[in-house]
C-alpha cells in the first residue's frame, strides 16, 4: 500500500486543523480524498490515545461542563429506516466537554446521545483524571445529578446554573439558537461552591471555539460528518490542536502547559510522529 510521506501527512493535517474541508484539503495538497480521510481517522485515533494518557492526575480546581449539538449524515428528524439501516450513527450527536476555568484545558470529552448513559460515562471519566476536590458547574440538564453523585459522591462542590428563557416569538420559523435568556438561577447541589465561580461561561465560549475551528460543527455548511469514525477523529484532532499546539491568547501558553500536563509546545508534526511510531508497533506485531 502506498503511504504518504511525513511532509505530506503534516501538510494534510495542518489543513484539517486550520478548519479546511476535506475537499479543500484535497485541492490544496493534491492528495486523494480517500487518503485524506484515512489519514484523518488514523491520526485522530493516536491523538485521542495520547491525550487520554497525558491528561491524568490533574491539579484542576474549577471545572465547567456543557454539551454541544451536532449531527452525523443527517439530522435526527430526517433519519428514515433506510438511512438507519445503512448508517447506524446517522442523526443527532452531542459533544460533552469539560474545561478547566483556570488553564482552559479540555481534559476529556464524550460523543453520544444527550442521555444518562453518556452523562455517567463522561463524568466518571472526568473524575478519574483529577487528583483533588474541585468546584464543578453544569447547566440544568438533569442527567448530571446522578452522574456527578455516582462519580464524585460528596467529594465535590457542585452547582447548577439553570437558565430561564422567554417565550419564543418565532415558533413557526426555523431557528438555530435558543430563545432569549431572561435570567439564570443558581442551584447548590453538593458541597460549598463559591458563588463567584458558579458559571458555565468558559464552557460556552469553548463551544463557540469548536464551531469556529472545526468544519464539522460549522452551522449551515456541508462539512458535516458522514460516519462516526470520521467525526470522532476530527474531534480528537481538534482538541490536540486546542490543548497542545495553539497558544492561548490570554495565557500566552497552551492550555496543557498551563495545567502542568506537559512542559513543551507541540506541533502538527508531533501528531505525525505519534502515528508513525504506532505504525512501527503494528508492523512488529504483524
Amino acid at each position: 500500500m502506498n503511504r504518504l510521506n511525513t511532509a505530506q501527512r503534516t501538510q494534510v493535517l495542518t489543513c484539517i486543523l486550520e478548519g479546511c474541508s476535506v475537499r479543500a484539503t484535497v485541492r490544496m495538497t493534491g492528495v486523494s480524498k480517500k487518503a485524506v480521510m484515512r489519514l484523518m481517522v488514523e491520526a485522530g485515533t493516536v491523538a485521542w490515545k495520547f491525550q487520554d494518557a497525558l491528561f491524568r492526575n490533574l491539579n484542576c480546581r474549577r471545572i465547567q461542563v456543557d454539551e454541544l449539538w451536532g449531527f452525523i449524515y443527517c439530522k435526527q428528524k430526517t433519519v428514515t429506516d433506510e438511512i438507519a439501516n445503512k448508517n447506524a450513527a446517522a442523526g443527532d450527536i452531542w459533544l460533552w466537554t469539560a474545561i478547566d476555568a483556570d488553564s482552559k484545558l479540555v481534559p476529556c470529552w464524550a460523543l453520544g446521545g444527550r442521555n444518562a448513559y453518556v452523562a455517567n460515562t463522561f463524568i466518571h471519566d472526568l473524575a478519574s483524571r483529577l487528583k483533588n476536590r474541585i468546584q464543578l458547574t453544569s447547566d440544568g440538564h438533569k442527567t448530571y445529578l446522578d452522574a456527578v453523585e455516582g462519580a464524585f459522591g460528596s467529594d465535590v462542590d457542585y452547582a447548577m446554573l439553570v437558565k430561564m428563557y422567554g417565550a419564543d416569538q418565532r415558533e413557526n420559523e426555523t431557528r438555530y439558537s435558543p430563545a432569549e435568556c431572561i435570567g439564570c438561577r443558581e442551584a447548590i447541589i453538593s458541597g460549598n461552591p463559591d458563588p463567584k465561580h458558579i458559571s458555565t461561561s468558559y464552557a460556552e465560549r469553548q463551544n463557540w471555539t469548536v464551531r469556529t475551528n472545526m468544519r464539522r460543527y460549522t452551522r449551515l455548511s456541508n462539512g458535516f460528518s458522514r460516519t462516526f469514525a470520521n467525526h470522532a477523529a476530527a474531534v480528537a484532532l481538534n482538541y490536540f490542536n486546542y490543548n497542545l499546539i495553539r497558544i492561548h491568547g490570554k495565557l500566552r501558553t497552551t492550555p496543557a502547559m498551563a495545567a502542568g500536563a506537559t512542559d513543551r509546545l507541540y506541533d502538527v508534526s508531533d501528531i505525525v510522529a505519534l502515528l508513525e511510531v504506532e505504525e512501527q508497533k503494528q508492523r512488529k506485531v504483524a
